[in-house]
């Protein structure tokens, strides 16, 4: 029967491995404060991160910061992030965020993690997404590539984000947290994807119990 120990020395080898493949792993949401990652990760949710990045330049020339956002109107928002899915409910989140970043956070994104999660439009991989990527905080986001990979990996009985979240983070070290967030995303998105896995030309195959042509 495999151990924790079996698995978090799995997870290493699959860690170390991916690191040589990607050696250029970095966030894929552009962004230049917390703020703005904050911003860029809200409208992340059900949407491609190439397609926030098309948005988002614009969104930030009209509101530069919270408190340009806390006071706009929400169909001006709307209109800027329209191709956005779920533009909507994500433009009353961004205008309800800003004004609560203004008025009990003074202009600044909160760093701790029950702060950012009483923030509109803010779960816990969002609130995971800010504060590993903008203030160095371990943290171990599960968006659905980490946990599809995670699942299919063997390290979690079901691609669940808590239940990923909980198994990863107790076998692995947190200072390692963020970057195998990276990296997992990468893998899923280029070796794992969700409808045709691409186990033949995978470089962790070996390491991966996943059967060839399974679905999951």
């Amino acid at each position: 029967m495999r151990g924790q120990r079996d698995d978090a020395d799995r997870l290493d080898r699959i860690l170390g491995t991916l690191e040589r493949v990607y050696p250029d792993v970095r966030p894929s949401l552009d962004h230049r404060s917390p703020w703005e990652l904050l911003v860029a990760t809200i409208l992340s949710a059900q949407c491609s991160d190439v397609q926030v990045n098309r948005v988002t330049p614009g969104l930030f020339r009209r509101y530069p910061g919270p408190e340009a956002l806390a006071v706009a109107r929400v169909g001006d928002v709307e209109a800027l992030i329209r191709s956005i899915g779920l533009y909507r409910g994500k433009a009353r989140s961004l205008v309800g965020a800003a004004r609560q970043v203004v008025e009990r956070h003074g202009g600044r994104v909160p760093g701790s993690r029950d702060a950012l999660e009483a923030l509109p439009g803010v779960g816990r991989k969002t609130a995971s997404v800010v504060l590993s990527q903008a203030f160095g905080v371990p943290a171990f986001p599960v968006d659905t590539h980490v946990g599809r990979v995670c699942f299919r990996l063997g390290f979690a009985p079901r691609p669940d984000p808590v239940e990923v979240e909980r198994r990863v983070t107790g076998i692995l070290a947190p200072e390692r947290w963020g970057i195998a967030h990276l990296l997992l995303i990468r893998h899923g998105r280029v070796s794992c994807p969700a409808r045709a896995p691409r186990c033949g030309e995978c470089p962790v195959r070996s390491l991966c119990p996943w059967p060839e042509g399974g679905e999951g």
